[in-house]
């Protein structure tokens, strides 16, 4: 069995070699050895959500967290293409559903996207407890799947602001996608950059209008079709990351 992933912070990291001592304390650590009971003798990996993995063996426990004997560390570079979730808000927990499952399957980033047909608006306070709850949805969801990357979860878009990204992104080399049903090029056979971001775009439970769909084509991006079926907003976007990043080697 894997060993669990604990979080440091970005940058606490640097300079921890194989066969230092390493303290795991703050929030992380008391989970560790109060409410896991890690003890003595036990595997943990310790990541700073970019990239660095120190693979250690408890030496102690106590209430103020965990001190490691650090074993091994890895430095894991980030992929030269960047997976990226633009995720349309939506009712209930589908968005949460989404972009965790996204998280698991190899996101490196999620984008909420106030799609002109979202029920959900985030505005104001609510926008900024949402897009902090969608942090730490990833945060644990990048944990429990063992990465040693955290995805970043940018500010939320609006459709004109989604727009110029793309632009940028597909000037850039890259590729946006833009999953919809009744597009004719199968993501499975469509061209994937080797270098940037590639963006996937997933509309809300009303569907992506079609002002809206033009403005994203006119800006460059590619409207796809990822299956037979049309698949709910939460499942949509790890669906087709699944398929991406198996195309790209990232499963190989």
């Amino acid at each position: 069995m894997s060993a669990p992933v604990f979080l440091a912070e970005p940058g606490t990291l640097d300079g921890v070699r194989a066969g230092d001592s390493y303290r795991l304390g703050g929030a992380e650590g008391r989970h560790a050895a109060v409410v896991q009971r890690r003890a003595p003798g036990e595997r943990v990996d310790v990541v700073d959500g970019r990239g660095v993995r120190l693979l250690g063996v408890v030496d102690a426990a106590g209430p103020d967290g965990l001190v490691l004997r650090v074993e091994e560390r890895a430095d894991e570079a980030a992929p030269a293409v960047a997976l990226v979730l633009v995720q349309a808000l939506a009712k209930g927990d589908r968005d949460d559903l989404a972009i965790e499952a996204a998280t698991e399957v190899g996101a490196d980033a999620v984008v909420p996207w106030q799609a002109d047909r979202s029920i959900v608006q985030w505005r104001g306070d609510r926008g900024a407890r949402s897009r902090a709850k969608w942090a730490q949805t990833v945060r644990a969801a990048a944990k429990q799947s063992r990465r040693a990357w955290v995805p970043d979860v940018d500010e939320p878009h609006d459709s004109r602001l989604l727009a110029a990204r793309t632009a940028e992104v597909t000037a850039a080399g890259g590729a946006v996608l833009v999953l919809h049903e009744e597009a004719s090029a199968p993501l499975a056979t469509t061209v994937l950059p080797t270098t940037g971001e590639c963006l996937v775009v997933v509309g809300p439970e009303g569907g992506i209008g079609d002002d809206e769909l033009d403005r994203l084509r006119d800006a460059g991006a590619v409207a796809v079709r990822l299956g037979p079926h049309v698949l709910r907003t939460s499942t949509a976007g790890p669906v087709a990351l699944a398929i991406l990043a198996q195309r790209l080697g990232r499963w190989g």
